[in-house]
């Protein structure tokens, strides 16, 4: 296989790799996207671009990530199984190989209820885990689901999302495990704020050998105020924010804060580079893209190997 995953190759090259969201917007704007790839050129090794996140319409993930392609950027396209059916989603896959695209995160996504078309019938023919065996199976046996083969395979390095702040804890793991089984070969974590939370996960990955099967990219989000973090605490599923960091974020004065959330983020970087098994970080910068270089500079992710 002739893969050129710029992902893939830092990776396993053992560097730690760096890569960000590029959220595509709710219209139909290619600059939009060329835009945000600009902010991020040359500062991530990878681009994540988000599949109607919150269950919002915009831009598909697969056209902007041509988009990101044509542009001389590595993307990294989320696909939820939200939306289509496994005919469908094997198309998706085979059309995005076509394209260049060479990596995919295969996602449940977030349901419809929470995002604006909440009349919407969610499909979810097949969970998140199928879905990554699937593209596995195409990839590496030729076939689709029910056995039939294809003329030529799609070439992706195939990734999952883990959150380690769910409960239980040890089920997280067993998920953990089941994703990498099925063929996941990175994984990106929900956003880390309670560090001895993700400490005790990533604990019991290793001693279960699971950090030694994948490469694991821990999440980062920068916060940008005591508001964001509360939210984020209060009404986002899966989330955990310690208190003690919203008091950080509500005891530096307003015109300071996003410096704060900034400063945050970066600590925790310094502190998933020292952590044996954890290969990378994914920043999710929210509508915030200008952040990232400041963030990868300060982290001393600077500069990233060339692509």
């Amino acid at each position: 296989m002739n893969d050129n995953s710029q992902l893939k190759s830092v990776l396993e090259k053992g560097d730690f790799a760096v890569t960000a969201e590029c959220g595509p917007p709710k219209g139909a704007d290619p600059e939009v996207v060329l835009k945000k790839a600009e902010m991020l050129r040359g500062k991530v090794d990878a681009l994540n671009v988000t599949d109607n996140q919150t269950a919002i319409v915009r831009m598909s993930s697969l056209a902007a990530c041509s988009l990101l392609k044509t542009a001389g950027l590595d993307p990294v396209l989320q696909m939820v199984v939200r939306d289509r059916n496994r005919i469908a989603l094997q198309s998706d896959i085979l059309g995005a190989s076509a394209l260049g695209v060479r990596n995919v995160l295969c996602l449940s996504g977030d349901h419809q209820v929470f995002g604006n078309q909440p009349q919407a019938l969610g499909v979810f023919d097949l969970d998140s885990i199928q879905f990554v065996q699937t593209v596995k199976a195409m990839r590496d046996e030729g076939i689709i689901l029910g056995g039939d083969s294809l003329t030529s395979p799609p070439e992706l390095f195939i990734g999952a999302a883990a959150n380690p702040f769910a409960d239980p804890l040890d089920f997280r793991v067993v998920r953990l495990a089941k994703k990498i089984k099925a063929g996941a070969g990175f994984i990106q974590t929900q956003c880390i704020y309670n560090i001895e939370r993700f400490e005790a996960w990533l604990t019991m990955a290793a001693d279960r050998g699971l950090t030694e099967e994948t490469f694991i990219l821990g999440g980062v989000t920068p916060l940008k105020s005591p508001g964001m973090a509360k939210y984020m605490k209060n009404r986002v599923s899966g989330m955990d924010v310690p208190d003690d960091i919203i008091k950080r974020m509500e005891g530096v004065p307003k015109d300071k804060q996003s410096e704060e959330g900034i400063r945050i983020c970066v600590e925790t970087i310094l502190r998933l580079k020292e952590m044996p098994g954890v290969k990378g970080v994914h920043i999710m910068a929210i509508e915030w893209e200008d952040a990232v270089g400041e963030i990868v500079e300060k982290a001393g992710l600077l500069p990233r190997p060339a692509f």
